[in-house]
């Protein structure tokens, strides 16, 4: 399927979560892109450990026909009209964190609480996921990076969650260069945080 084929689908084929315990393959319209957004196909995508914990465990509460999904590597099909930075056909890592950069929690440096608490973590918390045909991002030049050439889109799919998230919380956490820590739990984010 060609991109313009892509950007003018009206519906999508979706991986989600139907209730607490239960997936499965939906479909659902493709979602608007505002100004300052874009829609991407996936080209690499991820599950994450909190899919599971919010299917089979119920972390987050009870969500119907959710897309799963927040660790993608995508291409442009569209965008907004307002986004200066990225264009159809770019090859973008998606952050699993997509705030709105204007929030005042964001502008204080904590933008996965945009909002309100957890409000920057959008992708199957309270908004669709990126596991479909076509998914949305808000504020593009804000939250996309463009994918280098020399990274193939599964390798880039690892920035979009563990290397962010080890490296945020290393961050929090005030460490300096030389510090003596301990990680507990030396899972991926673990060692990303070690790093």
């Amino acid at each position: 399927m060609t991109l313009k084929e892509y950007s003018e689908k009206k519906t999508m084929k979706c991986f989600a979560m139907l209730c607490i315990g239960k997936t499965g393959w939906i479909e659902k319209p493709v979602p608007e892109c505002g100004p300052l957004d874009a829609l991407l196909r996936p080209l690499a995508l991820a599950p994450c450990s909190s899919d599971i914990h919010t299917v089979f465990y119920g972390a987050i509460g009870e969500r119907k026909d959710m897309v799963l999904g927040h660790e993608a590597v995508g291409q442009i099909v569209k965008v907004g009209a307002l986004v200066k930075n990225f264009k159809v056909g770019d090859k973008c890592i998606v952050p699993a964190i997509t705030p709105d950069w204007g929030d005042v929690y964001s502008q204080e440096g904590f933008p996965m609480h945009s909002g309100k608490m957890l409000g920057g973590w959008k992708f199957s918390n309270f908004k669709d996921g990126v596991f479909s045909e076509i998914f949305h991002v808000n504020e593009a030049d804000h939250n996309l990076a463009l994918l280098p050439d020399s990274i193939e889109p599964a390798v880039g799919c690892m920035l979009s969650d563990m290397v962010t998230t080890g490296t945020h919380g290393a961050e929090l956490a005030e460490i300096k260069l030389g510090d003596v820590v301990c990680v507990i739990g030396i899972g991926p984010v673990g060692l990303m945080s070690v790093a």
